[in-house]
């Protein structure tokens, strides 16, 4: 059974694993589920997180405003990030039990949005139905993950697409997530009403009804881009559910992303009037 304290409904819940990501000889915490919930705190939502870890999580270096579902396991799972000439590995070296759709609190059923935030295909594909009446968003990026013997992440197919495809309003991929498969993903996002390929710096493609349009970046310095497609999807579900423009949403979701790697982990994720600030001058240079 999942476990928490008080009987709310945040606005927004995301999940999927928390995590602890080791970088060399320091450790932080991760995953996209928790980077989604960071977002909808600072941009004034209720949030929580629907995961699974252990007694060695770090609970209290989570904003106390967010609150977390934990369904009970003995272990958190745990990366291993190296860094292979020009690119990057990822290792897993433990992780944490999966999450159903059983695992939903009761009053999280009501949410006004939901996002599947997947690292490494731990979120089975009906959780999605569990919520009544939610937006549902799916961060697929873990869907496509697969481990090898030795616990690197490999890709591997999505088995679940139609389970989650059938219910998300919104899906949300990157050009790393798809490698070269740009027909599967082509083909998803036909399947959505809304759907985004962000590619880091070079901005994103804005699919509306399977239709695309480019999306400019916003100007950034970027320190570390842990986590920024994961602030871009919970951005643009905000926005959207809001105001109902995909394209003024993605605007928002590009600038929201640009501002969270100007620093460390989460701590540049904007709150709302940063963002703001953002917007009108990703507006001027229009």
């Amino acid at each position: 059974m999942s476990e928490h304290e008080e009987a709310l409904t945040p606005a927004f819940v995301a999940v999927g694993h928390v995590t602890l990501d080791r970088f060399g000889a320091i450790e932080r915490l991760g995953g996209a589920a928790l980077y989604a919930a960071v977002t909808a705190h600072r941009l004034g939502l209720s949030a929580g997180i629907l995961t699974s870890h252990g007694d060695d999580f770090p609970l209290d270096l989570l904003p106390p405003q967010i609150e977390v579902a934990r369904v009970a396991d003995g272990q958190t799972t745990r990366f291993e990030h190296r860094t292979e000439g020009s690119g990057r590995q990822m290792r897993v070296t433990a992780r944490g039990r999966p999450l159903g759709a059983a695992d939903v609190p009761e009053d999280w059923r009501a949410a006004a949005m939901a996002m599947l935030a997947p690292v490494v295909d731990e979120v089975d594909p009906l959780v999605g139905a569990a919520f009544s009446a939610a937006t549902i968003g799916a961060a697929a990026q873990g869907y496509l993950r697969g481990l090898d013997r030795d616990g690197f992440i490999v890709a591997k197919a999505w088995e679940g697409a139609d389970l989650v495809l059938g219910r998300a309003q919104a899906l949300f991929l990157s050009l790393e997530d798809v490698g070269g498969d740009l027909a599967s993903a082509s083909e998803w996002f036909q399947r959505v009403p809304i759907g985004v390929l962000t590619a880091g710096r070079d901005g994103a493609v804005l699919f509306v009804n399977g239709e695309p349009y480019s999306v400019r970046p916003h100007r950034a310095q970027e320190v570390d881009a842990t986590g920024a497609g994961d602030v871009f999807a919970a951005s643009f579900m905000i926005h959207y559910h809001r105001h109902g423009d995909p394209w003024r949403a993605a605007e928002a979701a590009a600038c929201a992303a640009a501002l969270s790697v100007e620093g460390e982990g989460w701590s540049t994720v904007p709150d709302a009037a940063a963002l703001a600030a953002a917007l009108a001058v990703y507006e001027r240079e229009e």
